[in-house]
């Protein structure tokens, strides 16, 4: 059963991560043509595309790809809820989808800036990916920057950042445990 609880809960929260990514590219206004956004417009299209017609924008925030975020995290609880045989309660559902949408944004926001900085050690910052974790990750490094400047060409930005993510993360978890 932990197998299939493991297979299950990584699945929904690999696509998660996805759908919450294509809103994250359209909010930083990332370049649509890199092979990456391609990915991840393509991976959730056949969902988005019909919700737009439903459910429009508000201004830039895409509310029918945050509808779907919220949606993929309410199957996932619903699904391990009836594995292990657990009441279904539609409002708590809704609240903790909301609070798992929020918790996955800011895990994949600390793998994100964790992957900008060892590539950062490795790369020439030449592939399509170096640009796009770039754009994804420069409007919240750029204020650290201006408040703490590179120190003897030592960026500390990135781990400002990624030690605030991991605050949020542990005051988001002791106020709501799941």
């Amino acid at each position: 059963m932990n197998a299939t609880v493991f297979l299950v809960d990584t699945l929904f929260s690999l696509y998660l991560m996805v759908v919450i990514l294509r809103l994250w590219l359209q909010m930083v206004q990332a370049d649509f043509y890199n092979p990456m956004s391609q990915f991840v417009v393509k991976a959730t299209h056949p969902i988005v595309g019909p919700l737009r017609r439903i459910i429009p924008s508000i201004g830039r925030f895409d509310t029918a790809t945050f509808v779907l975020a919220v949606a993929v995290c309410a199957l996932k609880l619903i699904t391990l809820g009836l594995m292990f045989g657990g009441s279904l309660n539609p409002v708590g559902i809704a609240i903790l989808s909301v609070i798992g949408v929020i918790k996955e944004t800011l895990s994949l926001m600390f793998w994100v800036l964790l992957l900008r900085a060892i590539l950062s050690w490795v790369s020439q910052g030449q592939s399509p990916v170096d640009y796009v974790l770039y754009q994804l990750t420069e409007p919240f490094l750029a204020p650290i920057r201006k408040v703490i400047p590179p120190l003897g060409g030592l960026d500390l930005s990135v781990l400002i950042a990624i030690i605030a993510l991991q605050f949020l993360q542990l005051l988001i978890q002791d106020t709501f445990p799941m």
